[in-house]
């Protein structure tokens, strides 16, 4: 583990209600990393995002973000210390303009500073161009640029995306990857998306970690998450 870990999680259990879905993760992400987490569908990816932003509580381990102990933290709080999660779906409010899609992400903001809108339409400068339409009749990767954008409004120093290629067209997924790869090298942001699409694990991961059965089965460097039949292989767990 590196010494400069930003999210760690130690023997992580939880789910729902009285039905275990993580049987102990264990997990660590580091500054400035891209990390994929890979498998099958109901192997406990989503629920494990869910569990690291603190809409889920863990029934046993512990999670630490920025250098401290956040496991009874809810997930505001979590939000509020720059930690970002985008849900898999966007989850945009569809009846407001995409201005103001950001202008409620303003709440979350613990700088009394304006946000760098600029810098913002300059990342993703079709919003820029839709400003006043509804966020409902954008198509799916503009949806998903408004999502990132928003959460970008919170300046946060870590992402956590739950599939973030879903209901985008093929030919939009590598913008999107565009879009990741573009923030995390020029602002730091640190990044953990869960993803079954081959084309965006291989291109935008660092490393990737493998999970099946609400555990963490393998750990992928980047040669491994580069190599599509690697990824592949893992994939079809």
């Amino acid at each position: 583990m590196p010494d400069d870990v930003l999210l760690a999680a130690e023997g992580l259990r939880g789910g729902y209600g009285a039905s275990p879905v993580l049987l102990g993760v264990d997990l660590y992400v580091g500054r400035g990393e891209v990390v994929a987490v890979i498998g099958r569908n109901g192997v406990g990816k989503t629920t494990l995002m869910r569990t690291l932003c603190g809409l889920l509580q863990p029934t046993a381990g512990r999670i630490r973000f920025g250098g401290r102990d956040v496991t009874a933290e809810p997930a505001d709080r979590r939000a509020r210390g720059g930690l970002a999660y985008i849900p898999q779906g966007r989850d945009v409010f569809p009846t407001l303009t995409v201005r103001e899609n950001l202008l409620v992400a303003e709440a979350a903001r613990t700088s009394t500073n304006k946000p760098d809108y600029a810098g913002i339409f300059r990342s993703f400068p079709v919003l820029n161009e839709r400003e006043r339409q509804s966020a409902g009749t954008l198509s799916g990767g503009q949806q998903q640029q408004l999502a990132i954008a928003r959460a970008m409004i919170g300046e946060p120093t870590m992402m956590l995306l739950d599939e973030p290629s879903e209901g985008i067209q093929p030919s939009i997924v590598q913008e999107i990857a565009g879009h990741i790869r573009r923030l995390n090298t020029e602002t730091g942001l640190t990044v953990l998306f869960v993803e079954q699409n081959l084309d965006l694990i291989v291109s935008l991961a660092d490393r990737g970690l493998v999970m099946d059965k609400g555990r963490i089965v393998a750990r992928l460097d980047g040669a491994d998450i580069r190599s599509r039949d690697v990824v592949k292989r893992f994939l079809a767990l």
